[in-house]
This record gives C-alpha cells, sequence and structure tokens, in this order.
C-alpha cells in the first residue's frame, strides 16, 4: 500500500508534467500561428525556416535538430538537462509541424495581424506552463544560464544569441517581418505576466 507522501509525490509530478506538456505544445502553436501569418517569424524561427528551404526538411524537424545540437553545447557549460528540458527539445518540432500543416495561411492582412497576436500571447502562455513547472529549462534557456555562469550576462549572451540566429536565418531564407520584431519585444514581457501565475506553487514543485 501506497503512503499518503508517496502518493502526493505523484500526484505533484504529475500536475507538473501535464503542464510541460500543455505549455510546450501551446508553445508550438503559438509560433505555428505567427509563422503562417507569413508576416514575419520568431527570431529562431527564421533560423529554422531557413535551414529547411535549405536542407527541404520540415520546419519541425529543424527545430527538433537545433534543440539536440543546443544540448550538446551544455557538455562544456556543465549544464544538466530535466525531463522538461527533453521534452523541449522533441515535443515542440513534432507538434509544429502538425499544426503549421493544419493552421491556414489567410491573404487577409487583418487576420494575418491577429494570428500574430494570437500566437504571441499563446507562446507567452505555452512558456509560463512549461517553465512554472519547473522541470528543466529548454536547450535555448539553459545555454543562456550557463554562459550566465561564466560571467556572460544572460541579457548580453541571450542578445548576441538570438540576433546571430535572426541574421544566418535571413541569409538563408527565412521571413523576416514587423511580426519578428513584434514577437522579440512583446513575449518577454506577456511571460514575465503569465508566469507567476501559471508556475506551480513553491509547496507542490519539490520533487
Amino acid at each position: 500500500m501506497q503512503g499518503p507522501e508517496q502518493l502526493e509525490f505523484r500526484d505533484r509530478i504529475g500536475r507538473r508534467l501535464v503542464r510541460c506538456l500543455v505549455g510546450l505544445a501551446l508553445f508550438a502553436i503559438g509560433i505555428s500561428l505567427q509563422m503562417n501569418a507569413n508576416i514575419g517569424a520568431p527570431p529562431w524561427d527564421v533560423f529554422h525556416q531557413g535551414v529547411a528551404k535549405q536542407t527541404e526538411i520540415s520546419i519541425g524537424r529543424i527545430i527538433v535538430m537545433t534543440g539536440f545540437a543546443l544540448l550538446l553545447l551544455w557538455i562544456p557549460l556543465k549544464q544538466k538537462p530535466g525531463l522538461g528540458t527533453i521534452l523541449n527539445a522533441l515535443e515542440i518540432g513534432l507538434v509544429a509541424d502538425i499544426a503549421l500543416e493544419i493552421i491556414p495561411e489567410p491573404n487577409n492582412m487583418f487576420i494575418r495581424i491577429i494570428m500574430v497576436v494570437v500566437g504571441i500571447v499563446t507562446v507567452a502562455i505555452g512558456t509560463g506552463l512549461y517553465i512554472g513547472s519547473a522541470l528543466g529549462p529548454g536547450p535555448r534557456d539553459g545555454l543562456m544560464t550557463g554562459l550566465a555562469k561564466r560571467g556572460i550576462p544572460i541579457r548580453i549572451g541571450r542578445t548576441a544569441i538570438e540576433v546571430t540566429v535572426l541574421i544566418i536565418g535571413m541569409i538563408l531564407g527565412g521571413q523576416v517581418g514587423i511580426a519578428t520584431f513584434a514577437f522579440a519585444f512583446g513575449v518577454g514581457p506577456l511571460v514575465h505576466f503569465f508566469l507567476p501565475r501559471l508556475a506551480v506553487s513553491s509547496g507542490s514543485a519539490r520533487p
């Protein structure tokens, strides 16, 4: 027979895992909405689009491959992945491939703008859920925190890396537009708003 502490532990893990999975799915749907609006992809997805165009590999698979490639960079930084890290590297790309096929690409500019706004908010909610599940940072976030431990401020490291991948993505044919900058400047404040409201409470987040 299982004691109350064991049941509570399983309940906490179960809730955190569901939050993580739902959050990652929402993140993938959000970036897919923005990409199919065709007025500028999020910065990292400009890179994913560009590589996909040059290789004829699906964007979702490129997202997965990029995630695991970034995890290799964790090794010299001595970062340790969690369950959420691996789920992040896998799920976003898999769901994005499905969502990109399902979500329409409208011609009406008003609808495109609505898709971008809904996409950015959806990404922020998804980010709040998966980060708030406390199961480990995503490959990109972990890279930033690893660099921070080496004395590079997160804001500098993140900006340098995102500008670099954005430029590479542009060169490779990824789509940059007004929505790219709307995402870059808008998603941070929205995550700041949603994260404390969606995070697992400290009492239920203990392993």
